[in-house]
């Protein structure tokens, strides 16, 4: 199988066209080497792709015939990301969520929620 199909099936990518745009850019790598689009793969590969200035590291388990459902992703590749690079991917989410200055843009659910809660207390 092609590693951009594969990259699609498991869902990295949300089109098989970004999936082989980052193979271009040198995003994915197999066994250390840069991967073109067309590359085939095979069971026991070890997937290395960068995504949102994080590196996930995947092992194939199972090539897929077409894409699978989310809850069927872990049959066909193991998510072996070194323990450090998921804290910073999470801490990375984190600053995120918290680095929204309070009265830009559109409120957050929460934040509605916590409006809807204050105007409803005064009535």
């Amino acid at each position: 199988m092609r590693v951009d199909k594969f990259l699609w099936a498991v869902r990295i990518f949300k089109s098989r066209n970004a999936a082989s745009i980052a193979c271009k850019k040198g995003y994915v790598q197999i066994a250390g080497q840069n991967a073109k689009p067309a590359r085939e793969i095979y069971v026991s590969d070890t997937i290395s792709v960068r995504k949102n200035q994080l590196r996930i590291e995947l092992q194939i388990l199972n090539l897929p015939k077409s894409r699978v459902g989310a809850k069927l992703v872990p049959q066909y590749c193991k998510d072996i990301t070194p323990e450090e690079i998921r804290e910073q991917r999470n801490s990375v989410v984190e600053n995120q969520r918290l680095s929204r200055v309070k009265g830009a843009g559109r409120p957050s659910k929460k934040d509605r929620r916590d409006l809807e809660d204050f105007f409803d207390e005064d009535a």
